[in-house]
């Protein structure tokens, strides 16, 4: 009965300390990397936890090291008369009023070295109206600020979902099963 207690408790040490790699992104020390989108990621590259590691980066990678290298050093932003989030942005240009049924859009949009935003993918539309407006407020819209590697602009890749009217749900959509 003892060594079962004891056989317990040493399984209970190892939920409390499960393994916690130390997480590097370019080179800074992160709690995490659950928040960086996988299009920003370059390349993974795993440490094992060995004494040439740990001579490195400290008894933080006694569980070794997970380093994760970034497309970018500094991140494409986009920021215009109060807007810093592009898809709130384009909400504001396109015209789609309460009367109106909900419409949604989703897109890969590319931001060139330059700034300029164009549609790289359409992933879905719900109708091609909504579309042409949302395609129409992109080429309007005012420049960002490009990503950077280096000191030197490049392009990155940007997810936008718009529904509108915000205040409208999609219809449930209808799916038949036929065996």
């Amino acid at each position: 009965m003892r060594r079962l207690l004891t056989i317990f408790a040493l399984f209970s040490l190892v939920e409390v300390y499960a393994y916690k790699p130390l997480y590097v992104v370019n080179g800074t020390i992160v709690e995490s990397i659950e928040h960086i989108p996988h299009d920003d990621i370059e390349r993974i590259d795993n440490l094992p936890a060995n004494e040439e590691t740990i001579a490195k980066w400290g008894m933080e990678a006694s569980e070794g090291v997970i380093l994760v290298t970034l497309k970018y050093d500094k991140r494409a932003t986009f920021s215009y008369e109060g807007f810093d989030n592009f898809t709130e942005y384009l909400a504001s240009k396109v015209r789609w009023d309460e009367s109106m049924s909900a419409e949604r859009v989703s897109l890969r949009i590319l931001v060139d070295s330059s700034g300029k935003a164009t549609i790289s993918e359409v992933i879905s539309s719900t109708s091609k109206q909504f579309f042409k407006r949302v395609t129409r407020a992109i080429e309007e819209a005012p420049l960002w600020q490009p990503a950077e590697k280096n000191g030197v602009a490049i392009e990155s890749l940007h997810l936008v979902n718009l529904q509108l009217p915000k205040s409208k749900s999609l219809p449930k959509e209808i799916g038949v099963i036929i065996r």
